[in-house]
């Protein structure tokens, strides 16, 4: 009866813990991570402009949306292209705006088919570009699609020992010079950027700075669990910010840390060499195109003035292995709620493991196994409790026959006989509810760890991130998402949990009774478009329980 509830609390916990997620989970702030990179930054400036912001008086603010809109500032020279090459990617970057069209993950496929091509992480498809510059001032503004001059010569840079550097420069008729500086490295995926405003002109320059990240509207998530979208890292707090809350809020204050677009393994992120006061301001535009901006102020510049901005750029995986690395508390991007607190170890503990065993399958099994360890006793009282109510069926069955007509009665008594004979009724399924919060922590970390994509387990099981599919039909089958196949691993994990409830005490109630014979149906149908990472954890945990279970029970007969 204990496990049967248990079956019971967890498919209602699924959709608590959906609801909770969606509607009312703030962000907790996480703990900060001091790490830093020296970056290779250009000549001391002049003078380098307050970056505080007071966005305290409201008159004084500059109106943003006025700059962002197409301007036909370009030069009569057709935009070059310019590709960089590293090991770990290749981007192209136009003169046009001096942005990135096109940028490429060289250790990622965009399929986990051998002949797959490399994962375009991002592509200039509706003609706009990411890390777009503008400068809006009082007297001279600088748009996106500005003109920028690259300073070589070549359009091809192969970069394999050693960083490389790339200066574009535009420069305004009226004599304000700004320059995107790009220091790229091969053994990172961080790149340096530096933007520099001159002012050569003959009349003060004051504004704001904006760096842009765009992308286009990630795919609705089905499982509802993995954040995609624009998020930033601002006083010391992980922010997500969901798309469909765009038109109540989308500019934001504070000390940022860094500001990114993500998707389910990937992010791109401008992140500011040093956390200062700025605003975040988001746009969904045409085409689905998510617009996040980084906007500074900067103060008035006289003639011969200059002020630097150093920020570094990341696009690449949210991989655990990567990200601490990188500093600037980048690895906070990487979040699985609120059951990251026991998400985290897990993951760490399962790449530790497959640093030995070279299979991530194999390593959610022996992972499993040691959380079954850990949880031995908890589950162990369970199963003496539940053993001790199977043998207080008949007379309960007597109980029950007895005081059918008098259900005060038929609770009193059944009650007494707990009492008489010492059973908690509340014992088997207590402990066992201790499970559902690492299932669900599992979950979220077998969903979202990057490490799973692709990866491997063993003959038709190709991918732990995908569900688990064997053949490939090409008719739509009920509740399953497509691919379409026979759901090996899913089934044996219902026949599991059919086992499970046929070696626990029988529900009393009939008609309670007849809904739990159900219980495996349901969770067959749930788990089936799950990752088979999870379902294989699931399957595992089944077996270890139903062994343990019938261990208990032979000892109590």
């Amino acid at each position: 009866m204990q496990q049967s509830r248990l079956f019971l609390a967890i498919a209602l916990s699924f959709l608590v813990f959906f609801l909770w997620e969606t509607f009312f989970v703030e962000r907790e702030p996480l703990v900060q991570n001091n790490n830093t990179i020296q970056s290779n930054s250009i000549d001391e400036p002049t003078k380098i402009a307050d970056n505080k912001i007071d966005f305290s008086n409201k008159e004084k603010q500059i109106d943003y949306n006025a700059y962002d809109k197409d301007s036909s500032n370009l030069s009569q020279n057709k935009p070059r292209i310019i590709t960089v090459n590293t090991p770990l990617y290749s981007v192209q970057i136009s003169e046009k705006g001096a942005v990135f069209e096109n940028f490429i993950l060289k250790k990622f496929k965009e399929t986990g088919a051998q002949d797959s091509p490399e994962l375009q992480l991002f592509s200039a498809s509706s003609g706009q570009g990411t890390v777009q510059t503008q400068f809006a001032g009082d007297n001279i503004s600088c748009f996106e699609n500005s003109f920028f001059q690259a300073d070589i010569s070549n359009d091809i840079i192969d970069i394999i020992d050693s960083s490389f550097e790339i200066l574009f420069t535009w420069k305004s008729q009226s004599g304000l010079v700004i320059e995107k500086r790009f220091l790229f490295s091969p053994e990172t995926y961080l790149i340096s950027l530096d933007i520099a405003i001159n002012n050569t002109s003959n009349m003060p320059v004051k504004g704001a700075l904006m760096l842009s990240l765009l992308s286009e509207l990630p795919e609705e998530d089905a499982a509802g669990y993995a954040f995609e979208g624009p998020s930033a890292y601002i006083n010391n707090k992980l922010e997500q910010i969901k798309t469909k809350n765009l038109k109540d809020k989308n500019l934001f204050d504070g000390i940022f840390s860094w500001i990114a677009l993500e998707n389910r393994y990937f992010a791109s992120a401008i992140i500011p060499d040093n956390a200062a006061s700025a605003r975040m301001q988001i746009k969904l535009g045409q085409d689905n195109v998510l617009k996040s901006t980084y906007i500074q102020t900067i103060d008035s510049l006289k003639f011969g003035e200059k002020h630097i901005s150093s920020f570094h750029l990341f696009f690449g995986p949210k991989k655990i292995g990567i990200l601490p690395e990188s500093g600037y508390h980048l690895d906070k991007i990487v979040n699985f709620g609120m059951f990251d607190f026991l998400a985290k170890p897990c993951l760490y503990l399962m790449n530790f493991l497959y640093k030995f065993i070279p299979n991530y399958g194999f390593a959610i099994i022996i992972l499993t196994i040691l959380i079954k360890l850990i949880l031995w006793p908890l589950g162990s009282k369970s199963y003496k409790s539940m053993a001790e109510m199977k043998k207080l069926q008949p007379l309960m069955t007597k109980i029950r026959e007895k005081y059918k007509n008098d259900k005060q009665k038929m609770n009193q008594e059944v009650m007494g006989l707990y009492k008489t004979y010492k059973v908690n009724p509340l014992g088997g399924c207590l402990p066992m509810i201790v499970q559902i919060p690492i299932f669900f922590a599992f979950y979220r970390m077998l969903y979202q760890a990057i490490e799973l994509r692709h990866a491997p387990f063993i003959w038709w099981i190709k991918d732990l991130s995908a569900p688990d599919r064997l053949f490939s039909f090409n008719f739509t089958i009920p509740f399953m998402e497509p691919p379409y196949g026979i759901p090996v691993l899913t089934v044996i994990m219902g026949g599991t949990m059919f086992l499970q409830q046929k070696m626990s005490p029988p529900m009393g109630d009939p008609a309670q009774a007849k809904i739990m014979l159900f219980m495996p149906i349901i969770f067959t149908v749930i788990f089936i478009n799950f990752s088979s990472g999870l379902v294989l954890y699931w399957l595992i945990n089944n077996i270890l329980s139903i062994s343990q279970q019938y261990y208990i029970q032979k000892q109590h007969i």
